[in-house]
């Protein structure tokens, strides 16, 4: 209903996906796992979402797990039935993390796979990239709700 308020279409044709490592609480042992690379001890959430910052798919896991294997229960298998938000979509797009078998899957799936990459630059730190920025956007909407920061 919020994509058809805003004149679009009901489903995406571009989705993009990215992780996000967050802090586990500290007795919950279940799914725990660290992120050498950001240096979080936790989990690391995978957010399947649209251009509009829409959240259409998330999966939870530990998170020493690399994103590419950890975002693959984003997309329908081949053998299974599709779901209804998969009808238009045509491309996803990603960082560098999910070259591999995500990157395979999709492309199993009759997708485009498309990387964006930081700009070159000499500016440190956050830098948005083209589209890409909306799933930054949605992580910091989810920061905002007290019971997601942390676990």
């Amino acid at each position: 209903m919020d994509r058809l308020g805003q004149g679009r279409l009901p489903t995406p044709s571009l989705a993009l996906v990215d992780a996000q490592s967050v802090k586990l609480a500290p007795r919950l042992g279940q799914q725990r796992g660290l992120d050498a690379h950001k240096r979080v001890n936790g989990r690391k959430r995978q957010v399947l979402c649209d251009t509009g910052g829409r959240i259409w798919r998330v999966v939870v896991h530990a998170a020493n797990g690399h994103d590419s294997r950890g975002a693959q229960p984003l997309l329908p298998t081949q053998g299974q039935l599709r779901p209804t938000w998969v009808s238009r979509l045509r491309s996803v797009l990603t960082d560098r993390a999910y070259q591999g078998r995500f990157a395979r899957q999709v492309q199993a799936l009759g997708w485009q796979h498309h990387v964006a990459s930081r700009p070159p630059t000499t500016e440190r730190g956050f830098v948005p990239v083209a589209k890409r920025w909306v799933v930054e956007r949605t992580f910091a909407w989810l920061n905002c709700f007290r019971r997601v920061v942390i676990d």
